[in-house]
């Protein structure tokens, strides 16, 4: 089981220091808002590739007035890793390190995978296509973290692409280079989001009957039902590039990209009602999320191909019932790895009874209780 039995903290976010000694079972954090309980999430969440849990700018994360400069490091099964932001008073830079070596973030994803579900997603369903996006690459990349990495060549040859369009004059070389590049991406993207979808839906389907209910899932993107069909690499490539090519005109009229990926929407349906999740209640909505995330881990936990997810659940448990609490927990055991949750109240945990471990934090402190 991957597990957190050590975390430090340096002039991050609202923590000067921070010191936490942990014994590998499930962490809940508990305080009155504002006390640094999602802090401490955020940092965990620094641990994995990406910008974490609030994708903020690594600036953003120092302490104030602290010189800019913020550090984590942390024990993750009996290996030592250590990320940060260094700066000399003109540049900085983030630095990762693992065991005492210089690393790249990259490496990360073989250490730690890492699931989380925040408050700010409560409204994906009703959200945009783009909210839906997010959401389901941030699955993806836990998966498959070399996601990130294909969505950023997307997004960079997406954009000189679309600077081209603005001219209102495409040299044809020029298009077919960038737009080759482009499709090389969105194939692979397509791809790592068609494999993760499956993988999903059928943790969704060997989930258990009870309080979170299961959803069905679709992409509705030409690449990735493509991808899902069956159809190879090279198909999809070829299929994009075509695509792209055939829509410059009408893309130059827009002034932008109209069709790739990168407009992919994620459809999800409330399975018990049969109505889109976007139609449910407030409540179906946030048990249904709650169920994906869950099905997510199960599936990080199931594919044996890294270690077992940890789980980060900002306030979670806040809006559940008793029953739906120890429900919730009973899931959180039974999936292997390690799970982080907050809440104002104590009380909030007693279900998970000897299966956790607390903290009162407050004021930038964290006490075992």
């Amino acid at each position: 089981m991957t597990a957190l039995t050590r975390l430090r903290l340096k002039d991050f976010r609202n923590y000067e220091t921070l010191s936490l000694d942990l014994d590998g079972r499930h962490v809940c954090l508990f305080g009155p808002n504002g006390a640094g309980k999602t802090n401490l999430l955020e940092a965990v969440s620094q641990l994995g590739p990406g910008r974490g849990l609030r994708s903020a700018t690594l600036a953003d994360l120092a302490r104030h007035d602290a010189g800019g400069a913020w550090t984590i490091s942390a024990t993750v099964d009996d290996r030592r890793i250590g990320v940060g932001l260094e700066t000399d008073g003109t540049s900085s830079k983030r630095v990762v390190r693992i065991d005492g070596a210089p690393s790249q973030a990259s490496d990360l994803a073989e250490l730690i995978r890492i699931v989380w579900l925040t408050p700010a997603m409560d409204g994906v369903f009703r959200g945009g296509a783009s909210d839906r996006r997010r959401f389901f690459d941030r699955q993806v990349m836990a998966h498959i973290p070399s996601h990130g990495t294909a969505a950023a060549r997307y997004e960079r040859a997406m954009r000189e692409r679309n600077a081209l369009l603005e001219r209102g004059h495409v040299d044809p070389a020029w298009a077919d280079a960038i737009e080759t590049r482009m499709a090389e991406a969105g194939a692979e993207i397509a791809v790592n989001r068609a494999h993760v979808l499956e993988a999903l839906q059928a943790a969704v389907d060997a989930r258990p009957e009870g309080f979170f209910p299961k959803g069905d899932l679709s992409l509705d993107g030409e690449a990735e039902q493509a991808a899902m069909a069956g159809e190879d690499f090279k198909s999809i490539f070829e299929t994009l590039t075509e695509a792209l090519r055939t829509g410059r005109r009408r893309d130059m009229a827009a002034g932008r990209t109209l069709s790739g990926p990168h407009r992919t929407d994620l459809s999800v349906i409330h399975r018990p009602t049969g109505m889109p999740a976007g139609d449910a209640s407030t409540g179906q909505q946030k048990a249904l999320l709650i169920g994906l995330i869950l099905a997510s881990a199960a599936a990080l936990a199931k594919d044996g191909e890294g270690p077992s997810p940890i789980l980060l659940l900002d306030e979670a448990a806040a809006h559940l019932d008793a029953d739906r609490r120890a429900a919730l927990f009973d899931e959180l055991c039974a999936l292997g790895g390690q799970a982080w949750l907050t809440g104002t109240e104590a009380f909030l945990f007693e279900a998970f009874w000897d299966r956790a471990q607390r903290f009162e934090v407050q004021d930038g402190k964290a006490v075992k209780v």
